[in-house]
């Protein structure tokens, strides 16, 4: 009687392959949650990129209308500040029309005043 005794214990070859297959999957496992993490992160980082490409348009958009209406109100107050130095030019000469005597001796006094005002 010939009995084969079967071990019970898997053999030396067996418990590589299923410590190799054990390795296969954790290693599959571990790439695919990396993929996934790298897939979230870009995906975060993308999201990042858009919302501050958004603020930078947003601001530059806010910069071109405010320097537009610092300019237009330059204008105006530059149209103003023209209109009244015409006016008064208006205004000195109506003066010397009306009483040309009293204009030049204005004149002569005002200078002979700067003159002193000057030397000094």
């Amino acid at each position: 009687m010939n009995k084969q005794v079967q071990n019970p214990e898997p053999s030396t070859g067996n418990r590589i392959d299923e410590r190799a297959e054990r390795i296969k999957q954790a290693t599959s496992s571990a790439v695919a949650s990396t993929k996934d993490t790298v897939e979230r992160a870009a995906d975060h980082i993308e999201e990042g990129l858009h919302r501050a490409t958004d603020k930078a348009a947003d601001a530059a958009n806010r910069a071109t209308e405010k320097a537009a209406h610092v300019s237009e109100r330059s204008r105006e107050v530059y149209d103003q500040t023209m209109d009244r130095a015409d006016a008064w030019l208006e205004q000195a000469r109506d003066y010397v029309r009306e009483k040309p005597v009293q204009s030049v001796a204005i004149a002569l006094g005002a200078g002979w005043l700067l003159g002193r005002i000057l030397r000094r």
